[in-house]
Order: C-alpha cells, then structure tokens, then sequence
C-alpha cells in the first residue's frame, strides 16, 4: 500500500514559515524535525513568506528597503522642487 499523504492546515504552514524565517534552525533542520519533505517547506516559504517578519541583514530585505529609500528620497527631492 502506497503512504498516506499528511494535510496541513494554513496555520501550521504559516507558523512553519515564520519559524524558518526566524532562523532558529537550518531548514534541512526543521524538515527532519517536522517529518517535511524540503520541496513542500519551498512551496510554504514562497506562498507565506512575510519580509517585515526578516532580520535586515538578508539580501532581499536589504534590497527591498534600499529601494524603499531610494523612492522616498525621489519623493522628497520632487517636492522640494515643486516648493
């Protein structure tokens, strides 16, 4: 007989995620100890990751607030022309 396949519910996934992004744990970690093949954590991440929930010093949340800035430094300088 084939495995049953497990069902998660939202909640768990998204509280997986959050965990991950905590980086309390490896991700290869975190699939052992919750019995998770890694390609499901992967699909989880990309549908519930959450960038304010990161530490700055990732790549992309450092991306993310450099164009941030980059945007409201363009707002302010047109505004100051338009004074």
């Amino acid at each position: 007989m084939g495995e049953q396949r497990q069902r998660y519910n939202e909640e768990f996934k998204r509280q997986t995620v959050k965990y991950v992004q905590e980086k309390t744990k490896t991700i290869s970690d975190i699939c052992e100890e919750l019995n998770i093949p890694k390609s499901t954590l992967h699909q989880w991440i990309g549908q519930f990751r959450a960038f304010d929930q990161e530490e700055v010093n990732y790549p992309e949340k450092i991306r993310k607030l450099e164009q941030t800035l980059k945007e409201r430094e363009a707002e302010t300088r047109r505004k100051e022309r338009e004074m």
